[in-house]
């Protein structure tokens, strides 16, 4: 009588991860092995211009890290990450807090604001790349027409300038993620708590202040988190809409670990770059779930 019983009690203990079999051997598939496969050729001189793979240990990071242009393009994407952020975290707040008040036809709106992040990325990047068009781009005909500008401007000319641009680009891409996230937690905070400040004779800021920020930091670090690993290895926009330049300027992380990889066929020095990627991402994310976290 032990035996059917033990058979049962397995039988109910591996049915769940039956089901779990065919997700676990997608996920190893496209995303464990991948990663694994480029820590192991990280450690080889893989250049396809040479017909022998010789292991060199840590030579491949000691070269990235010791690469100006690598730590230029770091120092960029540094920039980029906190910029666009800051950018996107603060329009989508103010976005998200004006569609949670009522009026009329917010639905159809609410609707609308997905659009722009309904786009591919690479479309952004070069439907951008039409408006900053310097001879006849539609950020020069509107600046023109308002007369804020005497003149077209080539505004992905100059590398600090191309680089904010971009920036720009890609926030109207990525602010309607946010103001889903957020409107979201808007709506599960209490109504009464914001009676209640009002009782009490809490200006808005007051209420925004001390309620409503507080209890949307479990979104703000879903948001972080999620938007800092995406941004960290942004490279579709960049290569649709400047391609690394001008001079270098937009270059990021994720575009030079393209160029090593793709363009001089550096296979061992790009699997380097991309294993730092994934350790400064996931670096970031800890920092942010150590910070933000609510839970004491």
């Amino acid at each position: 009588m032990v035996q059917p019983r033990v058979k049962v009690k397995w039988k109910k203990f591996s049915f769940p991860y039956l089901l779990l079999l065919p997700s676990l051997i997608i996920i190893f598939g496209v995303n464990i092995y991948p990663i694994l496969h480029s820590l192991y050729i990280s450690f080889f001189r893989y250049h396809l211009l040479f017909p022998r793979v010789v292991f060199n240990g840590l030579e491949n990071y000691r070269m990235v890290l010791k690469d100006p242009v690598f730590q230029a393009s770091l120092l960029r994407t540094l920039y980029f990450v906190v910029v666009s952020i800051s950018l996107e975290m603060l329009s989508g707040l103010i976005v998200a807090l004006m569609l949670n008040e009522n009026f009329k036809g917010r639905g159809l709106i609410r609707a609308l604001i997905i659009i722009p992040w309904a786009i591919p990325t690479i479309v952004n990047g070069v439907l951008w790349r039409w408006i900053y068009q310097p001879n006849f781009g539609a950020l020069n005909g509107l600046l023109y027409q308002l007369g804020i500008i005497d003149s077209y401007k080539n505004w992905l000319a100059k590398p600090f300038l191309a680089m904010n641009m971009t920036i720009l680009a890609d926030a109207w891409h990525m602010t309607p993620f946010y103001v889903l996230l957020i409107l979201a937690g808007l709506q599960g905070i209490p109504g009464s708590l914001y009676e209640a400040a009002r009782v009490d004779g809490a200006s808005w800021f007051r209420q925004l202040w001390h309620i409503t920020l507080p209890l949307l930091k479990p979104t703000f670090l879903v948001i972080l988190v999620v938007r800092t690993i995406e941004t960290f290895r942004v490279f579709d926009i960049i290569y649709a809409l400047t391609g690394g330049g001008p001079g270098d300027g937009t270059k990021v992380i994720g575009y030079y670990a393209y160029e090593q990889t793709f363009r001089f066929m550096d296979f061992g020095t790009g699997a380097a770059v991309s294993i730092i990627i994934t350790l400064s991402v996931l670096f970031l994310a800890v920092a942010y779930i150590r910070l933000l976290s609510t839970s004491d």
